[in-house]
């Protein structure tokens, strides 16, 4: 099985590129300077001259809150480029897993969103995401809304706990916001599967099992540090105003589907990798 990362110095794309060596199964994955998956053209000639059998777009603008300000740019990336890759994809009969996010839902509800359940954004980098998902269902390819991800390739919440726990005496985390805590390498191992599966094209949710908080997230990491959880307190989001709006309820449901293993043991098991990483400097 031939394969195409896009996205592919990002940390899906690193964690998925090791997931698919071990199979031996050939893996592209081109830097943005490689492959602009804004130009229509180069798209097309790319993959139809690879030809791979599958193509995971891990490439996206995500930076959120910039988005308020610059959605026009990153719906051409978000929107646009996905549009470019999935017509691309269905010409050359590539299967696309298209990353998505939960953010396309506005939080309001209190149970776990199904994957066919009404979308409302509730800000711009929702917006084009829920654009990105609805081009690759329109050429018959998969969704996966993956959310709260974490991992040893750049930035993210643990390894920023990690960093703020060596720092502070008391770190102050939101306390209103439910979801999924997921590690990259097993979204990672996830889409292997999946792509490896019959399933027909759709939206699938590849998040970990359970939910917590930001809050509860935090106070497992200090545990795993050996440090005390009640150095971190609970808050409000209203303690960190940012210029687009977070969802309140992001847990997802596996309706269609089975989950990641829950998010608790798999952060222990993810523990050792990221403290390698720490330790290297990577935070």
């Amino acid at each position: 099985m031939r394969w195409l990362i896009t996205g592919g110095r990002g940390m899906l794309a690193t964690d998925l590129h090791d997931r698919i060596a071990l199979t031996g199964d050939p893996v592209l994955a081109p830097a943005r300077s490689e492959l602009d998956l804004c130009d229509r053209r180069a798209v097309r000639d790319f993959v139809g001259a690879y030809r791979p059998r599958v193509v995971v777009n891990c490439a996206a603008w995500t930076a959120v809150d910039e988005a308020e300000a610059c959605e026009d740019e990153a719906m051409r990336i978000n929107g646009h480029a996905v549009a470019n890759l999935a017509e691309a994809c269905s010409r050359a009969g590539s299967k696309l897993l298209h990353l998505s996010t939960d953010y396309v839902f506005d939080g309001s509800g209190h149970e776990p969103y199904l994957e066919d359940d009404p979308t409302k954004p509730l800000n711009a980098y929702g917006r084009t995401k829920l654009a990105g998902e609805q081009a690759a269902l329109d050429h018959g390819q998969h969704v996966v809304r993956t959310a709260w991800l974490y991992g040893t390739a750049g930035q993210n919440f643990v390894k920023t706990m990690i960093r703020l726990a060596a720092e502070r005496e008391t770190v102050d985390v939101v306390d209103d916001q439910r979801g999924q805590p997921t590690w990259a390498a097993d979204l990672a191992d996830y889409l292997v599967r999946l792509a490896q599966s019959d399933l027909p094209p759709g939206v699938y949710h590849g998040t970990s099992a359970g939910e917590t908080t930001w809050h509860g997230l935090a106070r497992e990491i200090f545990t795993l540090l050996g440090h005390d959880p009640a150095r971190v307190r609970p808050v409000t989001s209203a303690a960190f105003p940012r210029p687009a709006r977070r969802p309140a309820n992001s847990v997802l449901a596996h309706t269609r589907w089975e989950p990641i293993r829950h998010w608790q043991p798999a952060l222990h098991a993810a523990w050792p990798v990221l403290m390698r990483g720490c330790r290297c400097g990577v935070v």
